[in-house]
């Protein structure tokens, strides 16, 4: 009976949240129908919601034309480096600056958060000017070295360190262990819903990460998978709406299948990380 009526006095919220949910599904829906459909299908007007005559060509077309094996494998190589170099820095950064006092530490936090507030356009430039000189454009190194630690992962990461008990450090100084020691043996084991909530948006922004990519990537064996998908189903002509819909769905599912991994320690991280 309550629940009953709990709903009754929330019916407008249960159905502004079922809208919302399917503005959001819809197009990802759509993009994994639209891969089954034919470029004739695509283009009809008034168009099809689901496919007339179901079809594989667009995902053979794109293993076939595409070194699909070698695109995906340095999106991967990207990412989880990437990912990994963040829970890693960002996590270290973050406990100095939560636990540990030094000069300059106000600082340092300041420019953190200042640095939050620049476009990343600002810095594209520059950054690829610096990546060049140091002969790492068109390699590997170079699209993963300017990212292995932002200042949004230090910022989320000192936020949650800094709601820890200091007396664990504190008992750690007193039994003799170093700062190194207190950090992976204390203090890392208490990340966990912190790191995969830093660690899901992470490799989300790196797997989809399109601009940079494109510009220090400049032949088929530095490609990552967004980058030769946009390439090489844009002809001359037209664009092959269904190759782009099967390159779309197959780049959506390692995303999807990290997220549904984590979404526990992703949704704990959120609500426990506070702005203090």
């Amino acid at each position: 009976m309550f629940a009953d009526n709990s709903f009754r006095r929330r019916w407008w919220l249960y159905l502004l949240l079922t809208i919302a949910l399917l503005v959001v599904v819809t197009p990802f829906v759509w993009m994994a129908l639209g891969s089954f459909k034919s470029s004739a299908e695509l283009r009809r007007v008034p168009p099809t919601w689901l496919p007339e005559s179901p079809t594989l060509d667009n995902f053979v077309q794109l293993f076939s034309r595409l070194s699909f094996g070698t695109y995906f494998a340095n999106s991967t190589i990207v990412a989880v480096t990437v990912t990994a170099g963040n829970l890693l820095f960002c996590s270290a950064v973050g406990y100095a600056l939560a636990m540990l006092n030094f000069r300059g530490k106000k600082v340092i936090f300041a420019l953190i958060l200042a640095t939050l507030m620049i476009p990343g356009v600002v810095t594209f430039v520059p950054l690829f000017v610096l990546v060049a000189n140091m002969g790492l454009a068109n390699t590997l190194p170079g699209l993963i070295l300017p990212f292995l630690v932002g200042p949004f992962g230090v910022f989320l990461m000192r936020q949650f360190i800094s709601g820890l008990p200091k007396d664990l450090v504190e008992a750690g100084r007193i039994d003799g262990a170093g700062e190194l020691k207190i950090f992976f043996r204390i203090i890392l084991p208490l990340l966990g819903p912190a790191m995969a909530t830093l660690g899901i948006l992470t490799f989300l922004g790196s797997w989809n990460n399109f601009l940079w990519p494109l510009v220090v990537a400049q032949t088929n064996d530095s490609y990552t998978l967004p980058v030769a998908l946009a390439l090489y189903s844009t002809g001359q002509n037209q664009t092959e709406y269904g190759l782009l819909m099967a390159g779309a769905t197959i780049v959506v599912l390692p995303v999807l299948v990290v997220f549904l991994l984590f979404q526990k320690r992703f949704i704990e991280g959120i609500a426990t990380t506070g702005i203090k």
